[in-house]
Formats: C-alpha cells, structure tokens, sequence
C-alpha cells in the first residue's frame, strides 16, 4: 500500500503535466501552398522529429468542406496536391516552404517542439474583386453559402487548436503562437490599379485580424514579396506586380513587428510562369525562418 501511495504521487505530475510547442501560422495562395518537387529534396529534409503539421483542406469560397484536417508528424507531400477529410491526410509529390523553415527552426530552436498550422489556396486574392473562381480572403466577403477563404482559415486554426495532445505522446500540449508566414499577392496584382492600390490596407487589415484570433495583436509576421517570371508573351505576368510590392513593403515599414523576404526576385520558375522552382522553395523556407527568428526575439524580450 505504502509503495502504491508513492507511485500515485509520482504519477501526479505527470497527468498534469503540460508541454509547450512553437506553433506558427502559413497562409496565402499557391506559391506558400507549394509546387517544389518531394524527389528534389535532400534526404536531410525528408524526416522530421519533433516537428508537426495540421493543414485544412483547401477549398473554394461556399464549400463546407474547407479548414477540416488532422495533425501528422511533417513530412515531404503537403504542397499543391494535399487533400484531407480529417481523418486521413492524402500527400502530394510536391512540397512548400513549410520543409525548410522547419529545418531552421529546429536549428534555432533545438529544445523546442515545433507545430505548423497551414492554409493556402491557389489563386486566391484578399479584394474579391480579383477573387475570380479561386477565393477571397476578406472577412466580409460573403459570397457563396456565406464562407470565403479567412472563413477556411478559422476553421484550420479552431480544429488545430482544439486538439490537446498533438504529438499523441499522453501529455497535454500548449501551442504557444510564434509568428505568422504569409506569401500571397499575385491575385491581387492581376487585374486593376484600383484593386492593388488597396492591397495596403487590405493586408493591414488581415494580418491583424490573424494576431487576434491568435489573441497576440503584435505578433510577428513575415510577408513574402511577390515576384515576377516574366514568362507571358508581354514579358509581365502580374500587370499591377509593382503596386503590390510597394504596399507590402509599406506595410512592413509601418509595423514593428513585421519583415519581408525579398529573395524571391532571384528565384527561377518550374514548368510555368508563376510557381519557383523546388530550389526557390527550398531557401525560401530559409529566410523566412531567419526572418521569424530574429523578429521572436526581439518580440520575446519585451517586458
């Protein structure tokens, strides 16, 4: 009886015991889903530990069927192609920023579990003048069945966050929000000045809804400038590109607690004019890590 009391108050801690994890957020549209090739990776990038991922499924606007999902330990397969029904997640051949940055993240931070929470749709604007057939990422959008892609990414973030035990190891998680990652804008940069001389406020507006749904309203956020192949018989693919790099870069210098990536104008395009090559992703994933990290710490000091 005596050793039963001590080994109950042993194992005390332990049911109540909680584990923090880094938990980032990744967003935008098709060059932040991921069109890199899975057999292009190093076998360095094709295992993880301690890294874990929940993607939503990505839909049109008025599907019910988006932000649903389950958490899996990261792996090569979540670019262009994804597919679950939250019970199963079905990998593609292809993969995003989402291999590096976490590499790098586990290099800065190699006593911290990380967590990734993802959400991207091709094609998708935040104007949903420019929305098209692919999506629209403003809050007030209420196109078909009422639900547009922020929409999806509630529902990502509610169904990741509800989840108490993500790596499945009995102990309960605590999902600390570490920063935001988002590469969109070429939706936006397709049509009319007027819809990107919008861009400013409307990416404004959206990253700080993101910071309070994740209660953080200076939380770090790192854009990715969009760039242009020039691969089109005008030598221009997105006609209103400049205006939109200039409201990104805008809105970083605004906000303290922002950075941009800027490598994307040296990147090369696979097989089309607007998707980087497996090598773009690869060290876009990169800089984006540095980028967060250096933004954390600084965050992380403040009293």
């Amino acid at each position: 009886m005596k050793n039963f009391k001590i080994f109950f108050l042993l194992l005390i801690p332990a049911l109540f015991y909680t584990q923090k994890i880094r938990v980032f957020i990744l967003a935008g549209q098709s060059n932040m889903n991921g069109f890199g090739y899975s057999k292009d990776l190093p076998n360095d990038l094709k295992n993880f530990k301690d890294v874990y991922i929940f993607q939503g499924n990505s839909v049109p606007d008025g599907d019910l069927n988006g932000g649903v999902g389950k958490w899996d330990v990261l792996k090569p397969g979540h670019g262009t192609g994804f597919k679950t029904d939250g019970k199963t997640n079905a990998l593609s051949d292809r993969f995003g920023l989402e291999i590096t940055f976490a590499k790098r993240m586990k290099e800065l931070f190699p006593n911290d579990k990380i967590a990734l929470i993802k959400y991207a749709r091709e094609g998708t604007s935040i104007d949903s003048l420019a929305a098209a057939n692919f999506g629209c990422w403003d809050a007030d959008f209420n196109g078909k069945n009422g639900i547009n892609q922020y929409d999806n990414f509630l529902k990502t973030v509610k169904n990741a966050l509800s989840e108490a035990d993500i790596d499945g190891n009995g102990k309960k998680d605590e999902l600390i929000p570490s920063g935001i990652l988002w590469m969109q804008g070429e939706g936006d940069a397709s049509f009319t000045e007027e819809i990107a001389n919008k861009y400013y406020d409307h990416l404004k507006i959206l990253m700080n809804q993101m910071r309070a749904t994740l209660l953080i309203d200076d939380l770090p956020v790192v854009i990715g400038k969009i760039s242009d192949s020039g691969k089109n018989e005008v030598g221009k693919v997105w006609p209103t590109g400049e205006l939109v790099q200039y409201a990104q870069e805008k809105f970083v210098k605004n906000d303290k607690n922002a950075a941009i990536i800027r490598s994307t104008v040296k990147y090369n395009y696979g097989n089309d004019p607007w998707h980087y090559d497996s090598a773009g992703y690869i060290d876009l994933g990169k800089n984006f890590a540095d980028a967060v990290f250096r933004l954390i710490i600084n965050f992380e000091k403040k009293p």
